[in-house]
């Protein structure tokens, strides 16, 4: 290094040691080796959040921002770094959805703690042999970062800085349990680590995904600080903070350079407005609110012609023929070259079993399937036995994982896309355009069930014997 290049190099790593902003830069190339940067603003308005955090200016703060925004690499990764490098006494627990990521985020944050730039503006921080695991690195003056799993075993560690990144990914948070098993362990296990009650810092970063999420419950609580940044905002938005004023115009795009009005169009076709809602504008679906909407359903006049389409039924049983109890359901669907589902027929019925094998070889032998799904669970298992046994019908075994609102919830976007097409009259029409547009609050689902089981089959499994688990 010349004599010209020394202050230069000496003025950087002050910048990297005083600018958090700077050192998010820094960190994203030391984790993202050959990957350009696009710095926008919203990296320096949550690095001034996050460096009011550091400072005890704010004690609880909640991050809602789109997926893919260098959230986690912010949080997660460079901040636990920058506070470490500041004071390596500092205790942090993280925590992500899966241990996987929570792993993954520990790795690159010791990976930035080790390079050769962290160390010359943090000389003081070094990490402790044999304590450099990859849930845990314990410095030379007994701070650490400890990384762990949405609903995992904190026990034994405390911390002064807790960081929930992420606490549910998107299938999980349509499932009631799954929220509330994640609320319970924030409210009872995790936030009762921090070291320090009064003066403890928890942070939470994460997309929105409902109305119940882990942001959803701590806000109706109150006391949080909350930044919420949509991906696009009709309003604008103003922040003032550290010194620094941003304002965001009417209508702007977060980060147009990386994600433009084109990629969010895109993405809303994909997911479907309830899910970029949710996701992208931080605006989940209210409590209450339906899945599918009746306007999602596009109409048909007459049918293509039966041999220009692929059959395909889809059986939601049920052996409990009293009124009080559900139907079994039968949808059938004939799928087009182009990919567009017709609904051809819908059937429900109450019946014991024997009447129900009935229908199932009736229907089979008026629209001759090419696939007869059937779910591999309670009545559905007899069905199935039975059937391969005595016929040769084409059955499929479905064997979903998660519950029927969080298979809905993944399919939904299919419908929305106008991918799924009902008749513009038909006798079990009115019925089955109740039960649908009603789910999950109306008083039966059977149809609501036969639906999701074969689109999910569609999307995922129709390439082999056995659903792809949802």
């Amino acid at each position: 290094m010349t004599d010209h290049e020394l202050p230069q190099r000496e003025d950087f790593h002050h910048l990297l040691r005083q600018d958090f902003s700077a050192f998010i830069s820094q960190a994203f190339h030391e984790v993202n080796p050959g990957t350009p940067f696009h710095h926008n603003w919203h990296i320096d308005l949550m690095a001034d959040y996050l460096e009011a955090v550091r400072q005890s200016q704010i004690t609880r703060l909640i991050i809602n921002i789109p997926p893919r925004s260098l959230k986690s690499l912010c949080v997660s990764v460079a901040w636990p770094a920058f506070l470490l490098g500041h004071e390596p006494s500092t205790r942090i627990l993280v925590a992500s959805y899966s241990q996987y990521l929570a792993i993954k985020h520990s790795q690159d944050t010791r990976r930035v703690a080790n390079s050769e730039w962290f160390l010359k503006i943090f000389p003081e921080f070094a990490i402790q042999p044999g304590h450099n695991e990859k849930h845990k690195f314990v410095t030379t003056q007994n701070g650490f970062r400890f990384a762990t799993s949405t609903g995992g075993s904190a026990t034994g560690e405390g911390g002064d800085f807790l960081i929930i990144d992420d606490p549910l990914n998107p299938l999980q948070a349509a499932s009631k349990r799954s929220r509330s098993l994640t609320n319970d362990w924030f409210d009872q296990t995790f936030s009762t680590r921090l070291n320090d009650k009064k003066n403890g810092r928890i942070i939470v970063v994460m997309q929105r995904l409902h109305a119940d999420d882990l942001s959803g419950h701590l806000l109706a609580r109150g006391g949080w600080e909350h930044l919420c940044l949509p991906a696009s905002s009709d309003d604008g938005q103003e922040f003032s903070l550290l010194g620094h004023r941003y304002m965001r115009p009417a209508g702007s795009i977060l980060h147009e350079t990386r994600e433009g009005r084109i990629e969010l169009d895109r993405v809303r076709r994909d997911l479907g407005s309830a899910g970029f809602m949710a996701q992208y504008q931080q605006m989940p679906l209210a409590e209450g609110g339906h899945m599918i909407e009746r306007q999602w359903l596009k109409r048909y006049t007459v049918a293509p012609a039966r041999d220009s389409l692929r059959c395909v039924q889809s059986w939601d049983t049920a052996i409990k023929s009293a009124a009080t109890h559900d139907a079994s359901a039968c949808l059938t669907f004939g799928e087009d070259a182009n990919g567009l589902i017709y609904l051809l027929d819908a059937l429900t019925l109450r019946a014991e079993y024997p009447a129900l094998r009935r229908a199932v070889l009736h229907h089979a032998e008026a629209w001759s399937p090419q696939g007869i799904l059937i779910e591999d669970k309670a009545s559905g298992q007899s069905l199935l036995q039975d059937l391969r046994q005595s016929t040769a019908l084409p059955v499929i075994a479905c064997l979903p994982r998660q519950d029927k609102i969080t298979r809905m919830a993944a399919v939904s976007p299919l419908i929305e896309s106008g991918s799924l097409i009902v008749p513009q009259d038909a006798p079990w029409l009115g019925s089955f355009e109740a039960e649908i547009c009603a789910f999950p609050h109306g008083a039966h689902d059977d149809q609501a069930d036969a639906l999701s089981q074969y689109l999910g089959w569609r999307r995922w499994g129709n390439s082999s014997p056995r659903m792809r688990h949802l």
